[in-house]
């Protein structure tokens, strides 16, 4: 008896993933070439000019110089 509810709501499960994904499907699908319209919208222009200044070439790189702790002998 339990081994028929399982396989009913199993099915169940199922046919709403088949249902679900089908609607994904037409939702996401690409629409037809040439249906789509082109509308008139702002003219597309550039901002201000800016220029840039380049920065160094070389980056100065810090010298490690270690504490000396022994005595000359």
């Amino acid at each position: 008896m339990i081994s028929r509810q399982l396989k009913l709501v199993s099915a169940g499960i199922g046919a709403g993933a088949v249902i679900a994904m089908g609607a994904l499907g037409a939702v996401f699908a690409a629409a037809p070439e040439g249906t789509q319209t082109v509308g008139e919208g702002p003219e597309i222009t550039l901002g201000e000019t800016t220029t840039s200044t380049t920065g160094q070439t070389e980056i100065p790189t810090p010298v490690a110089v270690p504490e000396v702790t022994a005595e000359p002998g």
